[in-house]
């Protein structure tokens, strides 16, 4: 496949993934245009950098200069139904039609690339990795999961780099398309049994992705993870964990809202790391970033600094309200949407706030994960002092009997706990006096956010 096309048409244009290629195709002067099923801030701002985007699957909507095979080539997600009638089009015009995944291949066969991939964490070690180069002038093209505050892009560019970062992407096996240079895996707890079945068979995929791994490239690995890394001869391998590994943090300081920790590498100690978003699991994210840009000789100055001025991305540990004092309101918003990550979520809040009252609002995200899951979510949401919970939502899946929120508020084992619609959770804000409240899923709960901030603002502090 060739990416010499003079207009790129994109099937669900919407999607953070494919936006860090939409952007990457109109900084090489292509033209770009797309379908999602809904206006959201991410098409806003893309349409306001140039890309078309429509809103119905009527074919007669695709621009004239997408509509010639010849010069059009079509990206689609895996997310995208089969039936759907633009993609049908294309397909019975003959274009050619490829999935997101192997035109990031084609990225990463052009480049060094540093490839990201987990069950947890690839999001943020991913953006820090493509700050720590960019800020250090090195440089990078990165293509990420997340918006990141520093930039207000999940894409950054360079004509010079050598390097690319790359949010890996284990659903739907999308990340074996990609040719990593340095390949980082940062968990394989089990996920997406929809797809893979069986948690072996989510495993293997990571083997396979190892496997992948360029002549003269490295695995870095969390300590403890499950893994039978399938790598090539002369592909280096390195451990890296809070308290152990090749790669491993020392002299962990927290207090008074800062992190701070020395790291350890095979080669050198370098002291004085300080986190830009001091949260506990950010130390091991930053050990991962930091390891693979090592990796490509980053300076160590270099990469304290970037550490240190790491906003974060969008929706991960995002604090969307902090009053002064310790009665102060508190609203923090995450990503989180697997058991694992909601469990780490609610215990690095604990961290920050041992003794105030923890509201979690959750919108499961998924009936088929919600079903394999259920009883590991409600565990981890019992952590919560009160939980209230929205209804699950269901992107690319059709309900399952007896699988919904009732099912899982049901299992939580919390005093106080409650099931809202989204409209009446605004409501709601409006009559509960929260303390701490943190809102997550992968979900569209996002878009609510503004409005939920704004009313618990008004709010009386306990």
């Amino acid at each position: 496949m060739s990416t010499d096309f003079e207009s790129i048409y994109f099937i669900g244009a919407g999607g953070i993934g494919m936006a860090a290629l939409e952007r990457y195709f109109l900084a090489r002067g292509k033209r770009v245009a797309g379908y999602d099923r809904t206006p959201s801030e991410l098409t806003d701002a893309l349409q306001a950098e140039g890309v078309h985007i429509d809103f119905d699957e009527n074919p007669e909507l695709i621009p004239d200069h997408c509509r010639d095979p010849k010069h059009t080539l079509v990206v689609y997600t895996p997310a995208v139904p089969a039936e759907h009638r633009g993609l049908t089009w294309f397909r019975q015009n003959g274009f050619e039609v490829v999935k997101r995944a192997r035109v990031l291949g084609i990225v990463t066969r052009q480049s060094r690339s540093l490839c990201f991939a987990g069950t947890h964490g690839k999001t943020t070690t991913s953006s820090m990795a493509a700050h720590i180069l960019h800020d250090s002038g090195i440089g990078c093209n990165a293509f990420l999961g997340g918006v990141l505050r520093n930039y207000r892009s999940n894409f950054l560019l360079s004509h010079t780099s050598p390097y690319s970062v790359i949010e890996a992407d284990e659903f739907d096996r999308s990340f074996h398309q990609l040719a990593p240079y340095i390949a980082v895996i940062t968990s394989t707890d089990p996920d997406h049994l929809d797809i893979y079945g069986t948690p072996e068979a989510y495993r293997e995929s990571f083997a396979h992705f190892t496997s992948l791994i360029t002549e003269g490239g490295a695995l870095i690995s969390h300590t403890g993870i499950e893994l039978t890394p399938r790598t090539a001869d002369g592909v280096r391998r390195f451990t890296y964990g809070r308290d152990e590994g090749d790669f491993h943090a020392t002299d962990i300081v927290k207090g008074d809202g800062e992190i701070s920790f020395n790291l350890v590498t095979p080669w050198e100690t370098i002291p004085d790391i300080r986190l830009g978003v001091p949260v506990d699991i950010n130390i091991d994210n930053a050990i991962a970033a930091m390891a693979a840009c090592r990796l490509v000789d980053v300076p160590a100055d270099d990469m304290r600094r970037a550490m240190a001025t790491f906003m974060g991305p969008k929706r991960r540990f995002e604090f969307w309200l902090k009053q002064p004092g310790p009665d102060g309101r508190v609203m923090i918003d995450d990503y989180a949407h697997h058991p694992d990550e909601l469990r780490a979520s609610i215990t690095s809040v604990r961290d920050l706030y041992p003794t105030r009252r923890l509201t979690v609002v959750f919108q499961p995200h998924l009936f088929t994960r919600t079903r394999d899951f259920a009883d590991d979510f409600a565990d981890a949401l019992s952590l919560a002092d009160e939980v209230i919970l929205l209804p699950i939502y269901p992107a690319r899946e059709l309900p399952i009997d007896g699988v919904n929120s009732e099912m899982l508020l049901e299992k939580i084992k919390c005093e106080k706990k409650s099931l809202f619609s989204k409209e009446k959770l605004i409501n709601s804000i409006k009559n509960l006096n929260f303390d701490i409240l943190l809102t997550v899923g992968a979900g569209d709960i996002d878009r609510l956010l503004p409005q939920i901030c704004q009313e618990y603002q008004k709010q009386q502090p306990r």
